[in-house]
């Protein structure tokens, strides 16, 4: 296959995501979101739709189900399923994150246990790292505990909380302490810990501006195996800065495809909202709103396509991601806030899509890294690399 007709092949991918996306995705979002039997059903409904639209899983694995596309070629088609929350659930790429990790890190038995069943939508993951008396951004003070056991393996205590998932997933990953105090970075592992095992317990739901989807869990004394641990013992920061690498492009590519969709609800409304003077279009500060939206759209992309292309690679992209992620999540707030401001009262209510864009949009500045952690990580890098070979450049380098 030529290229130019590789690029074609995955242009018509996308348009047909994009589709899928817009006219069977969009229509449930509100049912979906409300969570419960008839989110299950729906949910369940959709995902056999995308199996036979051929949409299943594309940037899984073929051996284990899915479409095998590489992480440079599925970048495009992650902004086309992220123009809705629920997309990658509805298409099975939602645990591309855990695939991966269990994949590159997990012990043989739980490759052969539960890769096939996370691929085929059969088993949902989360992962929690995150705890209510610990700062997000220094994971060396975890508080979670792992302790060995007399007969092998691992007993594990302790609380997370804003876990994506959780009521509904079958295992989680769960970063514990296992050797050391506070503050001693290489006493840290992952374990997978199956939800069903005795003690664990979901202790409640924490609403994001009123918004499902993320919980507070409690581990008392949850037994693990030993083939349960995830990456090396004490090794836990390196697998997990690798998941979030990851993590935080996919979701900066996802923000893309609402930060779109918001444009295209600004855009639209001002064409066809008519006031006694004609369109809102005619309106000077409503075409600013469309332009500083148009203009933070194109600035972010590339920055987004960026990141991929190095985390594809597996190249160093420390930089990179925090740019992107960053400007992903202030260009959603950005772009969703000009179309509520350009909808007037109607987009403060349920008919459009556009409160729950400006939620993601504000919640994306804080949770998987706040804006302040990305502005001080990329700064130190870029300074303490200055003036050396390997400084960082103020643009990408040609190719």
């Amino acid at each position: 296959m030529t290229e130019p007709t590789a690029a074609a092949e995955g242009e018509r991918l996308r348009e047909r995501v994009a589709v899928f996306v817009r006219e069977r995705v969009f229509p449930y979002e509100a049912r979906l979101d409300a969570g419960g039997p008839e989110a299950a059903r729906i949910r369940a409904r959709l995902r056999e739709e995308a199996r036979a639209a051929g949409l299943w899983a594309l940037p899984l694995p073929v051996e284990l189900g899915g479409g095998g596309l590489s992480l440079g070629t599925y970048a495009a088609i992650a902004e086309a399923e992220g123009a809705s929350d629920h997309g990658p659930a509805a298409l099975g790429s939602a645990p591309l994150l855990d695939v991966t990790m269990l994949a590159r890190h997990g012990s043989p038995q739980v490759r052969a246990a539960h890769l096939p069943s996370l691929v085929s939508g059969e088993l949902r993951a989360c992962y929690a790292m995150t705890e209510p008396d610990t700062p997000g951004t220094e994971p060396a003070l975890t508080a979670t505990r792992a302790e060995r056991r007399s007969g092998g393996g691992w007993s594990v205590s302790g609380r997370k909380w804003f876990v994506s998932n959780a009521l509904d997933a079958d295992l989680v990953t769960v970063l514990a302490r296992t050797s050391g105090e506070a503050g001693d970075k290489s006493g840290l592992s992952l374990l997978l810990v199956p939800t069903a095992s005795p003690g664990f317990r979901v202790v409640r739901e924490l609403p994001v501006f009123g918004a499902s989807g993320q919980y507070e869990i409690a581990l008392d004394g949850v037994r693990v195996d030993e083939e349960q641990l995830v990456g090396p013992l004490g090794g836990a920061l390196a697998v997990a800065g690798e998941r979030l690498q990851l993590g935080r492009t996919l979701r900066a590519l996802r923000w893309l495809g609402q930060a779109g969709r918001a444009f295209d609800l600004l855009c639209g409304r001002a064409v066809a909202r008519q006031g006694a003077r004609g369109p809102l279009a005619g309106r000077q500060l409503v075409q600013r709103h469309v332009f500083e939206a148009l203009l933070a759209l194109r600035s972010t992309r590339p920055l987004v396509y960026e990141a991929m292309a190095l985390v594809a690679e597996g190249r160093d992209a420390h930089v990179e991601v925090g740019l992107a992620k960053t400007a992903a999540a202030r260009t959603l707030q950005d772009v969703a806030d000009r179309a509520v401001q350009v909808f007037g009262a109607a987009g403060l209510g349920p008919d459009t899509a556009l409160p729950a864009l400006l939620r993601t949009g504000r919640t994306a500045r804080v949770l998987d890294g706040p804006d302040e952690l990305h502005i001080t990580s990329v700064a130190r890098r870029v300074l303490r690399d200055q003036g050396t070979s390997e400084g960082v450049r103020p643009f990408p380098r040609a190719t």
